[in-house]
C-alpha cells in the first residue's frame, strides 16, 4: 500500500493569548512531500509554532482539521496525545478535536540556549492504529531581564595603567534567545573607561573595559561605573551591575595566557577530581605585582558548578557530572589576575566523548490484549516507541522479539515499531502468548532492554464436537428395567467457554418401524444413553442409532457417530415340547411289538427352546417309567430307545414321564408323558387302554370340569333373561313416544357369535341371536343348528389348538421321517 505523508507547519506565533482565539488567525505555512513506504497505515506530520507561556486552556490550533480527521473517528479510535518523557504540556480534546495548553510552557526551562525549542508528540488512534506527529515549535518571548551574577564588582587599577589597557568584566546572563536575548551593553560614566564587546563562535559577546585616559590616585582613589545590559525585546529589559575602580599604584604589565583558546577532551561519566587541563599564564612583573591567579568567569551555564580552577596552578578540575546526551560540548572561559588588578582572558573548548551508557528505550504506544484466532496474517496488535540517548553507532538500535512466537516486528518510522501477526493464529495450540521484544544497542559493550506483552487469543468456534471412539457397541441383558443407564457417549471439543460446551442428541430414525426414541433416550448434558423400554432377546437381537454431539458455538458444529445396541439373552423361556403331542380326551400311545430287540427306536421327543446360545442347549431325562430297566432316553437327542429285549411278561402298558431341561441358569424344563404298548395286535392295545380312561384320577376331573360348565351356563341363562326383560321394558317405553312417528324401519342383523370350545353337560352348542331396531316392538330369540359338527372335543386341561397338532403331525408324517407313529382314538 502507498503511504502519503502531509507534513504542515503552523505558525502561531501571532497567536492572541486568549483561549479562544481561532486558528484562523494563523499564519500558515504549508510544506507538502511525499514518502512511500509499504504499511498498513497511512501517518500524517503537521507542525505549529506557539508562544511561550500561553495560559493553561488556550487553544493551540485545530489538529482534527488539519489532519483531515473526523471529530467521531477521534472518539471511536480513542485518539491520544503521546509526549515520551517530557511532562504534558498538551492536552488533546476530543470532542472539540482541538489541541489545548495543559501546563504553562517556559522556552527557557524546556529547552535552555537550543533552537529550535520544539515539543515533539504522537497522536495515536486504535480500529485501525494510526500514528500522527505532531511537532510544535516553542518560540521565545521577552519575558526574562538580562542579570549579572553580581550586583557590585570591585576592581583594583595601577594607576600606572597604560592607555588601552583591557579589563574583563562580568557578562551578562539574559535567558532568553535571539532578539530577546542580550543584545548590548553600555558603561557610565566614559571620563576615562570604554567599552569593548567583542563577538565570540558561541555567539555571546566578550565585555571588555578599555582604559582610555590615565589614572591619576591623587585625583581619584575611586571611580564608581555602571554597566548596563540590554536586550533586544519589545519592550526592552535591563540588568545593571555597579563597578567599583581602586587606584593602586603603577603595576604596568598585565598577565598573558599562553594559549588565546585551549581545547580538551574528556569521557562523560568520568568521576569527579579527574584533572581536564591546566592553562599557563605570564606577566612581566616581579613581586607581588608578578603574583597570577586563575578564575572560572561567569557564564550563564553555571560551569562554577562542574568545574573548578586552581587559583595558583591554573588546573581545571572536574568537581560534577556531565552527560554527553546533555552537553556535547562546554566553552569555559578562565580569567588571569596579576595582584595589581590587570588580567587577561582565554577559552578553554572542551569536548565531551560518548559513553554507551544508556540503554534503548522501549515503550508501549498502543497495544491490543486480545485478539480473534482467525484474525488475518499482519495484523498490528502493537506500536512500541524506541529511542537511544547515545550518540553514533552507541544510539544505533535493532529490535527482535523471542523465536518462539508467531509475529514480526517491522520498523516503520524512524524509532517505531509495529508488531504483526505472522500467520493465521490457533487458540486450540496456544490459548496466549508472551511477547518479548528485545532492542540492543550497537555499542562495545551493547546495551539492551526489553519489554514483554501479554496476549491473549479469544476463541472461535472453528472445532466440531469429537467423540472418543468412531462407534460405539454396547451391551444389554433383555428383561431390563425401562429408565436403565446403558453406557456413556464422550466427545469433547477443542475450543473454549460456549463453544466447547457439548449438548448430546438422538437423531431421527426407526427401529423395525418404530422410533429410536422409543428404544433408547440420550442426556443432551452428559451423554448417557437410557433404556426407554423392557427388551426382548427373542423380538430384537440387535439395532443400531446415530447421536449427535453438537456445541454451543454461532453457528453450531457439530458431529455424529453410529452406536450399536446388542441385547444379550436371559434363560426366561423354557423348552417347549413339539413332539409327542399331549391330547386331552383322546389318548396316544406308541406301540412296541414284543420282537423288538436291544436299542429298538420307540419314538422321539422332540423339543425347543425360544432362547440362544447355552440357554437353548437342551438334555433329556427320564423322570419316571413303569419299568426303567425297559427303556432309555438318548442324553443329547431325546430318542427313547429298548435297552433289553422285551418279553412276554413285560407289562403292556408302559407310562414314561420325560423331563427336557435347558442349559441356562437357573435353568427351565418341561416334562412330557410318552404312552407305550407293548403288544404286538390291536385288540390287545384298545382293551387295555379302555380301562385307563375309567382311570379314578380321570373321574374325578371329568366330575369337577362338568360341575364347572354346569354354573357358568346357568349364569349366561339368567343372565340372558335379565337382558331380555330390560330390552322389552325399554322398548315398551319408546312405543309410547314413537307410535306415531314416521322414521323408516332399519332392520340390523348384527353377526352370529358360535361357542365351539364344547364345554357344558349339554350334548349340542346352540347359537343364541337377539335382535333389535329402533322401531321394533318384538324381540324373537332364535335356536341355530348345532354347532358340533364343527367342533374338537379336547381335555379342557391341554394347552394345545388343532391347527397347532394338525401342524406338527404334518411334521411328522412326512416321508422322510424315520419314524411312523400308530395312533389309538379312544
Amino acid at each position: 500500500m502507498v503511504g502519503i505523508i502531509i507534513m504542515i507547519r503552523v505558525d502561531c506565533s501571532f497567536i492572541k493569548r486568549t483561549q479562544d482565539y481561532p486558528c484562523k488567525a494563523m499564519r500558515r505555512q504549508v510544506l507538502l512531500f511525499f514518502l512511500v513506504f509499504s504499511l498498513t497505515s497511512v501517518f500524517g506530520q503537521v507542525s505549529y509554532s506557539i508562544p511561550e507561556e500561553m495560559e493553561k486552556g488556550s487553544l493551540v490550533c485545530n489538529v482534527a482539521q488539519d489532519l483531515g480527521l473526523d471529530i467521531k473517528r477521534l472518539k471511536s479510535g480513542r485518539a491520544r496525545v503521546h509526549s515520551g518523557d517530557s511532562p504534558e504540556y498538551i492536552e488533546l480534546n476530543r470532542d472539540r478535536g482541538v489541541l489545548l495548553i495543559k501546563e504553562r510552557i517556559d522556552r527557557e526551562a524546556l529547552c535552555g540556549d537550543t533552537t529550535p525549542c520544539a515539543l515533539l508528540l504522537q497522536m495515536i488512534l486504535e480500529n485501525p492504529i494510526e500514528l500522527f506527529r505532531i511537532t510544535i515549535e516553542i518560540t521565545d518571548i521577552n519575558d526574562n531581564a538580562p542579570s549579572f551574577a553580581s550586583s557590585e564588582k570591585r576592581i583594583e587599577i595601577s594607576e600606572s595603567a597604560i592607555i588601552g589597557s583591557k579589563f574583563v568584566l562580568e557578562k551578562a546572563i539574559d535567558a532568553d534567545i535571539g532578539t530577546n536575548g542580550l543584545q548590548s551593553y553600555s558603561l557610565n560614566p566614559t571620563n576615562n573607561f570604554a567599552l569593548k564587546l567583542e563577538n565570540q563562535a558561541d555567539g555571546s559577546k566578550k565585555v571588555e573595559m578599555i582604559l582610555q585616559k590615565p589614572l591619576d590616585r591623587e585625583q581619584e582613589q575611586h571611580i564608581l561605573l555602571l554597566l548596563t545590559a540590554l536586550d533586544g525585546g519589545q519592550p526592552r529589559m535591563s540588568g545593571t551591575m555597579q563597578i567599583t575602580v581602586n587606584v593602586l599604584d603603577a603595576n604596568d604589565n598585565a598577565p598573558v595566557f599562553t594559549k588565546p583558546v585551549y581545547k580538551a577532551t574528556i569521557t562523560e561519566n568520568s568521576p569527579a577530581g579527574t584533572s581536564v587541563i591546566t592553562v599557563r599564564a605570564s606577566d612581566k612583573d616581579g613581586g607581588s605585582n608578578g603574583e597570577i591567579s586563575y578564575a572560572i568567569s561567569n557564564s550563564k551555564r553555571r560551569l562554577s558548578d562542574l568545574f573548578q580552577i586552581d587559583r595558583k596552578t591554573g588546573e581545571v578540575i572536574l568537581i560534577g557530572q556531565i552527560d554527553y546526551e546533555k552537553t556535547k560540548l562546554f566553552q569555559i572561559d578562565i580569567e588571569a589576575t596579576d595582584n595589581g588588578g590587570l588580567s587577561d582572558s582565554s577559552k578553554i573548548l572542551l569536548d565531551v566523548t560518548d559513553v554507551n551508557d544508556n540503554s534503548p528505550q522501549v515503550k508501549i504506544l498502543s497495544k491490543s490484549d486480545a485478539i480473534l484466532e482467525d484474525s488475518p496474517e499482519s495484523t498490528v496488535i502493537a506500536m512500541l516507541s524506541v529511542n537511544d540517548p547515545d550518540s553514533d553507532r552507541n544510539g544505533e538500535v535493532k529490535c527482535n522479539m523471542n523465536d518462539d512466537v508467531p509475529f514480526k516486528i517491522l520498523n516503520t518510522i524512524n524509532g517505531f515499531y509495529s508488531l504483526l501477526t505472522e500467520v493465521v493464529l490457533d487458540r486450540e495450540v496456544a490459548p496466549h502468548y508472551n511477547i518479548t521484544v528485545t532492542c540492543t544497542d550497537e555499542g562495545v559493550p551493547s546495551l539492551s532492554s526489553s519489554v514483554t506483552l501479554t496476549l491473549q487469543i479469544s476463541d472461535v468456534n472453528d472445532n466440531a464436537p469429537v467423540f472418543d471412539r468412531s462407534s460405539y457397541e454396547a451391551y444389554i441383558v433383555e428383561n431390563n428395567t425401562p429408565g436403565l443407564s446403558i453406557f456413556t457417549v464422550k466427545a469433547t471439543d477443542a475450543d473454549w467457554n460456549q463453544n466447547a460446551r457439548v449438548s448430546y442428541i438422538l437423531e431421527d430414525s426407526s427401529v423395525n418401524g418404530v422410533p429410536v426414541s422409543s428404544y433408547v433416550s440420550v442426556s443432551a448434558d452428559s451423554g448417557v444413553i437410557h433404556a426407554v423400554r423392557s427388551f426382548d432377546y427373542e423380538q430384537i437381537k440387535d439395532f443400531h442409532f446415530r447421536v449427535k454431539a453438537q456445541d454451543g458455538g454461532s453457528p453450531p458444529l457439530s458431529s455424529n457417530v453410529t452406536v450399536k445396541i446388542m441385547i444379550q439373552d436371559q434363560n426366561d423361556n423354557p423348552p417347549q415340547v413339539l413332539y409327542p403331542v399331549q391330547t386331552g380326551g383322546s389318548l396316544v400311545a406308541e406301540m412296541v411289538p414284543r420282537s423288538a430287540d436291544v436299542g429298538y427306536l420307540v419314538t422321539k421327543v422332540v423339543a425347543v427352546d425360544v432362547d440362544s446360545g447355552q440357554n437353548a442347549w437342551l438334555i433329556y431325562k427320564l423322570q419316571k417309567a413303569t419299568d426303567r430297566a425297559l427303556f432309555e432316553v438318548g442324553l443329547q437327542n431325546g430318542e427313547i430307545r429298548t435297552i433289553r429285549q422285551v418279553t412276554d411278561k413285560d407289562a403292556v402298558k408302559q407310562r414314561l414321564t420325560v423331563i427336557v431341561e435347558d442349559n441356562g441358569q437357573p435353568s427351565r424344563s418341561a416334562t412330557v408323558i410318552v404312552n407305550v404298548a407293548v403288544a404286538d395286535s390291536f385288540p390287545e392295545v384298545l382293551s387295555e387302554f379302555t380301562e385307563l380312561t375309567h382311570d379314578k384320577e380321570y373321574n374325578e376331573n371329568l366330575t369337577f370340569y362338568l360341575v364347572l360348565a354346569l354354573a357358568v351356563v346357568s349364569f349366561l341363562f339368567i343372565t340372558c333373561l335379565v337382558v331380555i326383560i330390560s330390552v322389552k321394558i325399554y322398548r315398551w317405553r319408546q312405543s309410547r313416544i314413537l307410535y306415531h312417528s314416521n322414521l323408516p324401519v332399519i332392520p340390523y342383523y348384527p353377526p352370529r357369535y358360535s361357542d365351539t370350545l364344547g364345554t357344558g353337560t349339554l350334548p349340542h352348542v346352540y347359537n343364541y341371536e337377539v335382535c333389535k331396531t329402533t322401531d321394533s316392538r318384538k324381540s324373537d330369540c332364535k335356536f341355530g343348528r348345532a354347532g358340533s359338527q364343527n367342533v374338537l372335543i379336547m381335555d379342557p386341561s391341554s394347552t394345545g389348538t388343532m391347527q397347532r397338532i394338525q401342524s406338527e403331525k404334518s411334521i411328522l408324517d412326512e416321508p422322510d421321517s424315520p419314524l411312523e407313529v400308530s395312533y389309538i382314538m379312544i
